[in-house]
């Protein structure tokens, strides 16, 4: 049987991002992803957006996590190879009355510590985005785009480098108490360890219930996208944002202009009853023309394709409106145990910054 240190749950960026980040202080780290390859799941199945941290409740741990998480993130990225762009990203005013709701996010943004915000006019927009149809804007320079498969990928080769094990098809089955730790049982076998980090994305209140711990529901909410081809890429330069639902549940179907030279159109954002149900009853190409006409009215549908769909981790029920903040906290039974729960978005941008977090309290539980 195997021992460890640290047994992290979860090969999405934020697990490979805190085998990362423990495989520096710590030996013996493991990392257990259920899936044949590491960020299978939401890790790389979203705009891959680098975000400033905008929109986020002053005070939350999005907010303090965000602004940190991006600068750390294109340092990251220089450093080590991963394709990315800091592109810009302008939020945008289709219409007069949209104007007024444009100041207080900027505001929300400034107390979050974003800098740069400013609010542009149709002139300025146009020199940003010529064929975007907007009257006013809050411009954002600190936003990028990643690659998010092999940022994970990095991570990961880091992490290996310095001793981790890296373990896929490894899906936990039980966590349970043993006199000097817990024994994790997985697919791939069992591992006794003095701490275990729940970082499993969708499923992470699924591994909280094998302790016992179910104060928290994640529902999963289906978003897809579609493809701008190649030929009129040249439509965007960077991220086009509308403003955001008011309900919480997305920031609005946007563009975004790819690291392959494409443009995305979504995501769009639908409960389903299924964490794994990525395809049944997919929006129609027409939907998708529609929502990117409402920023660029020049596409035509011979432009669009289909392209694929993520699934996100939220922490309200179906027909409840909030924003509801990452939960990261030990759980009450077995203090050993760290939960990180309804890690949606901006979770990607912030995966470093969330590890650092997550460090001194994987430090007190091994003291």
């Amino acid at each position: 049987m195997d021992r460890a240190n640290i047994v992290i749950i979860g090969g999405g960026v934020i697990g490979a991002a805190i085998a990362l980040e423990a495989s520096e202080r710590w030996e013996d780290v493991f990392l257990l992803e259920s899936l044949p390859k590491l960020g299978m799941g939401a890790s790389s199945r979203n705009s891959g957006v680098i975000h400033s941290g905008l929109y986020y409740a002053p005070g939350s741990l999005k907010a303090r996590l965000c602004v940190p998480g991006n600068r750390l993130l294109y340092e990251f990225a220089a450093a080590h190879g991963v394709p990315h762009r800091r592109t810009g990203k302008l939020v945008v005013a289709t219409s007069q009355a949209e104007i007024a709701d444009l100041e207080p996010l900027t505001e929300n943004g400034r107390q979050n510590g974003v800098e740069g915000l400013r609010i542009v006019d149709r002139a300025r927009i146009l020199q940003i985005e010529p064929h975007v149809e907007a009257v006013a804007a809050i411009e954002v320079p600190s936003t990028g785009i990643v690659m998010a498969e092999e940022l994970v990928k990095a991570y990961a080769r880091i992490a290996s480098d310095r001793g981790a094990n890296i373990v896929t098809s490894a899906r936990v089955e039980s966590i349970e108490p043993i006199a000097c730790g817990l024994r994790v049982r997985s697919a791939a076998g069992e591992i006794e360890t003095r701490v275990v980090v729940n970082s499993a994305g969708l499923f992470a209140d699924e591994i909280a219930a094998l302790t016992g711990y179910s104060r928290y529901r994640i529902y999963p909410v289906r978003g897809e996208y579609a493809e701008i081809m190649r030929a009129k890429s040249h439509m965007l330069n960077g991220l086009v944002y509308p403003l955001p639902r008011r309900d919480g549940l997305s920031l609005g179907i946007h563009l975004t202009r790819t690291l392959w030279n494409t443009v995305l159109i979504g995501p769009t954002a639908r409960y389903v009853a299924d964490k794994n149900d990525y395809e049944s009853g997919r929006e129609p190409v027409e939907n998708f023309v529609g929502y990117a006409r409402h920023l660029l009215p020049e596409i035509q549908p011979s432009d669009v394709t289909l392209s694929y769909s993520g699934i996100r981790a939220k922490l309200l029920p179906p027909g409840t409106a909030g924003h509801p903040d990452w939960v990261i906290e030990c759980d009450p039974q077995f203090p050993a145990v760290i939960h990180l729960i309804g890690m949606e978005s901006p979770g990607l941008t912030s995966s470093l910054a969330i590890a650092r977090h997550v460090i001194p309290i994987i430090r007190e539980s091994l003291s």
